[in-house]
């Protein structure tokens, strides 16, 4: 391992004791619970909600006694992401850390950095003060429930939940940028009807049951990478199969099965469907996959060079569905494939949904202003069920994409239903709280931070709605890849993160 600064290898100690807890969202009550306990095993003041939110109250260290209260503020939920041959199960199994070099990173999984890191900085700075290590006001820990599938937790706060009027979100995810605004998000869900006709596949019937796949793909963070325009493993799926049936002819193929995606924050890094072939057409299916996963990677050289196809015979339809972490195996249908029209319909669907970039903004150079993700697609009994999920820093225009996605699946006769979505954080750039983190982080290295606005969606944007006259800003050391398996963390950042930390604590005396 590299030399490191002590509090960088606490504040590792203590992720490493947070990643042995399961937390995907809406299962977050053993950390909680954990977070309580370390709280009363600290004589610290805590308390959760209903939803199990938590709030831990630090006193101030000597001299600090009149000073304003700080929120230190993160989420104790990560996204569940792995590599499609990991045995790892996140409802049970410890995410393991990997030290290469100056880089700690997952065993095949995200790591949840994004955002465990944040209470692993907060819990070892609160240490810190009662070693008498660190100087500090009063301090409020707070980390909330269910951040990555729509902030539930953050909305869920009651008014007097905290007291403090300064919050430092600990959520992003390059060290030496400040954020001061973040995009508003809605998801919407789409269930497209879904017929079925029986047809025989089974011995003696000249037809197969295939599994056909897009995998390989990078993935990454809806909000954060969608401006690399990636490839949808959802759309490169509908794609290979609405060529492939014109290819072989519409008789000599039908769909049995579709599935893609994980989450609704996640670019899509696979898809994969169940088809039954006519074994006469296997050879030229076989043939036109490989060419199209040449043209393929010939369109995705830059961002996503190993898209993988593959076409192969099953004995049986067995698929296992990812989902915040949770798996699903299911078994598909034997005697019976989607009707022409549904098929239609559905292909119809994928390859008209909106995604990606839709506009950047016309003040902020190089910002992301609105964008959707086609993030899921699951097969049901009576109905195909898709997520798409939508983000802009104009509410306006955020209603106006989120019309767009309903607009294509009601053109398929799907219906649709938008989730309860959250505001955008409007930037502040006479902060008071901005002048101060300026002045420490200048003071500290000796140059000016970035400030940015950023199309993720932070917590920040729902508190702010709630709590009137709060200064917000938001930093956090340096993530590559959140929302994926690839998820890494810069280690050397821990430590600028730290020092600055330290530095603002001192000028609130």
């Amino acid at each position: 391992m590299i030399f490191m600064h002590p509090k960088t290898l606490e504040i590792l100690k203590m992720f490493e004791e947070i990643n042995k807890i399961p937390r995907r969202s809406k299962n977050e009550e053993k950390l909680a619970l954990w977070l309580m306990e370390w709280a009363k095993n600290h004589n610290f003041e805590a308390k959760t909600d209903a939803l199990n939110n938590v709030l831990i109250k630090v006193p101030p260290t000597p001299g600090y006694e009149n000073s304003p209260a700080i929120v230190l503020q993160g989420h104790m939920d990560m996204v569940c992401e792995k590599c499609r041959d990991s045995g790892h199960d996140f409802s049970k199994d410890p995410i393991i850390c990997i030290y290469e070099g100056d880089w700690l990173r997952g065993d095949g999984t995200s790591i949840g950095a994004d955002n465990g890191i944040a209470l692993a900085i907060g819990l070892v700075l609160a240490e810190s003060g009662i070693k008498g290590e660190i100087e500090h006001p009063p301090l409020e820990l707070l980390f909330t429930v269910d951040e990555e599938t729509g902030l539930t937790g953050a909305s869920g706060l009651e008014e007097d939940f905290f007291e403090g009027r300064i919050l430092l979100n600990l959520d992003s995810e390059d060290e030496g940028i400040f954020i001061l605004g973040c995009a508003g998000g809605q998801n919407s869900r789409i269930f497209l009807p879904l017929q079925w006709e029986s047809f025989d596949y089974g011995k003696g019937s000249g037809f197969g049951l295939f599994r056909i796949s897009a995998e390989g793909l990078e993935g990454g963070h809806s909000g954060v990478e969608i401006h690399r325009q990636r490839a949808n493993g959802i759309q490169l799926l509908a794609r290979m199969l609405s060529a492939l049936k014109e290819k072989v002819g519409k008789e000599n193929l039908r769909l049995v099965f579709f599935s893609g995606g994980s989450v609704h924050n996640a670019i899509p890094n696979y898809a994969e469907a169940f088809i039954v072939l006519s074994r006469n057409n296997e050879k030229q299916a076989e043939d036109f996959v490989s060419g199209l996963q040449k043209s393929f990677r010939g369109e995705y050289a830059v961002s996503d060079p190993e898209i993988t196809l593959q076409l192969k015979e099953v004995e049986n339809g067995i698929i296992f569905e990812a989902s915040g972490g949770k798996i699903t195996r299911k078994e598909v249908p034997s005697d019976r494939v989607f009707s022409v029209e549904t098929e239609e319909k559905l292909y119809g669907v994928l390859l008209g949904m909106p995604h990606g970039v839709h506009r950047v903004s016309d003040t902020i150079p190089g910002l992301v202003e609105t964008s959707n993700n086609l993030a899921t697609v699951r097969t049901g009994e009576k109905e195909v069920r898709i997520v798409s999920s939508q983000r802009s820093s104009v509410m306006s225009r955020l209603a106006e994409v989120t019309e767009k996605v309903e607009t294509v699946a009601k053109l398929a006769g799907a219906r649709v239903e938008h989730e309860c979505g959250y505001p955008a954080w409007e930037p502040d750039l006479q902060s008071g709280l901005l002048m101060k983190c300026r002045h420490a982080y200048s003071g500290t290295f000796g140059k000016e931070p970035e400030i940015k606005v950023v199309h993720a969606g932070l917590e920040c944007g729902v508190i702010g709605s709630k709590c009137e006259c709060i200064e917000m800003i938001s930093f956090g050391p340096t993530i590559k890849d959140p929302h994926s398996p690839a998820e890494r963390v810069y280690i050397p950042s821990i430590e600028k993160v730290w020092v600055f930390l330290e530095n603002l604590m001192k000028s609130y005396r």
